[in-house]
């Protein structure tokens, strides 16, 4: 692999200024990055926003299938998109080009025509409502996209740009999208595949990534925004919030961390192989960088199988799935926060606390069974500790000091409790519940953060009577 890869899309007439390049991290190609200022980024956000009459013009279905032939063509393995994908997905991200392939698949499923039906049918009910307004009984709705939605994606997760591209032009808003280093690769890949598959809808995407600390390019893509997205920690995130258009909607999905609960049913001698490796999977996609990520597993005793016992298993389950998706490469300050967290729970281990340590050495994957609940671990690689509880109904109150920056919660073995823990749960805030299996992707219909992904963009208009 060799070659430069161009950090941007933009619609058909519109050059960027030309720029240095910045080398990817591992690899082949280089990442140029264009030098734009931010006259250039102001001139394109207007370009992009007298692009919303005519957008809005379009079929929803319609939209919907173009979308659905670019998602599909990152599944297809023949694809020139998904060859040139899996090409650069492990340099930029860090990931093992088994993890990029394994996360290209699990996210471009729900890119197929189908997920975004459901998707649009789930979150808006009749989404010809984004054509006209419709009928509901005591009088008619109508609900429309953004004339200009500004998107501005972290880098941690590749996948969560395009992603995040497809639903603002499923509510057909034209979109300028910077994303974050990291994952710049599938959103232009996405963009020009689009301008193959239908190049008036791509007339109504920017995508361009510039070097972060450059506020004053955020700041002239902001200003004639109608609709703001902000994906990052919760610094980022406050900082866009601040320097938006009062005016405009703002949507941020900030800072968030995730758990798991085993519950004892789970832990049995039939059981346990099963249950380790659901969770080994669930830790170990995106290398645990992604907010869905569960970081602690309560372990619940009085099981046939002790919370020890499965942390043990935990990290046989982690050894096997390192010779099948294999960690990627950390960064120098990651690789030093491993190191401490390795370190902090070896001397804990020595002095008879009754912590336990599991690593692989030079592979990141670290267990450590933690029945002193004293240490803290960086989401670092696939780190997971090993908390054991006396009951998973207690869980939630576990949780209550970090509610607001909660997410998703794995579970197994809790089958007669559910609902009650859900309960609790929900309470202090977690917002998704669902089996280890499908921790990693979040179904298209999802409440991201607990809100609807596209009600949050639109805007409704009533007819009474």
């Amino acid at each position: 692999m060799n070659g430069v890869f161009d950090a941007w899309a933009l619609p058909a007439g519109i050059d960027p200024p030309r720029g240095g390049d910045v080398a990817l991290p591992a690899g082949g190609a280089r990442l140029r990055v264009a030098a734009f200022d931010a006259a250039w980024v102001r001139w394109l956000a207007r370009t992009l926003r007298a692009a919303s009459a005519e957008l809005r013009s379009l079929p929803v279905g319609a939209v919907a299938a173009s979308l659905g032939r670019v998602g599909a063509r990152f599944l297809d393995e023949e694809d020139p998109i998904r060859t040139r994908a899996l090409e650069l997905m492990p340099a930029e991200s860090g990931l093992s080009p088994a993890m990029a392939s394994a996360v290209l698949d699990g996210m471009a499923a729900d890119w197929t025509e189908e997920r975004l039906v459901e998707l649009l049918r789930t979150d808006l009910g009749d989404p010809t409502v984004l054509d006209r307004f419709v009928d509901i009984g005591r009088g008619s709705v109508r609900a429309l996209g953004p004339e200009l939605c500004v998107q501005v994606v972290s880098g941690s997760v590749p996948g969560v740009g395009a992603t995040a591209l497809v639903r603002s032009l499923l509510v057909k808003a034209p979109t300028l999208l910077k994303p974050g280093r990291g994952d710049v690769v599938l959103p232009v890949l996405m963009a020009r595949a689009l301008r193959e598959e239908d190049p008036f809808l791509a007339n109504a995407v920017g995508v361009v990534y510039w070097r972060g600390g450059q506020a004053e390019l955020e700041d002239a893509a902001l200003e004639r925004a109608d609709a703001v997205i902000a994906y990052g920690g919760d610094e980022v995130v406050r900082g866009l919030r601040e320097r938006a258009p009062v005016t405009a909607r703002f949507v941020g999905y900030h800072h968030r961390v995730s758990v798991g609960v085993v519950g004892r049913e789970a832990l049995t001698p039939d059981t346990l192989h099963r249950t380790a490796s659901e969770v080994a999977g669930a830790a170990a996609f995106f290398d645990q960088r992604g907010c869905v990520s569960p970081q602690v597993v309560y372990t619940e005793e009085g099981g046939a199988v002790a919370p020890s016992v499965f942390a043990r298993e935990l990290a046989v389950a982690f050894g096997a799935l390192e010779k099948l998706l294999p960690g990627g490469r950390l960064q120098s300050a990651e690789a030093a926060t491993l190191h401490q967290v390795r370190g902090s729970a070896e001397l804990l281990a020595a002095s008879g606390s009754g912590v336990e340590v599991h690593h692989g050495g030079a592979a990141s994957w670290t267990v450590v069974f933690d029945p002193t609940r004293t240490l803290t671990a960086g989401c670092v690689g696939r780190v997971v500790r090993v908390v054991p509880v006396a009951d998973v109904l207690g869980v939630a109150g576990l949780l209550a000091p970090v509610g607001t920056h909660l997410q998703t919660a794995g579970v197994a073995g809790c089958a007669g409790r559910l609902e009650a823990l859900a309960e609790s749960l929900a309470s202090v805030g977690v917002c998704r519940v669902t089996p280890f299996g499908g921790v990693p992707f979040p179904p298209p219909w999802w409440h991201h953060d607990g809100q609807g992904p596209l009600r949050a963009l639109v805007r409704w208009t009533d007819v009474e009577g």
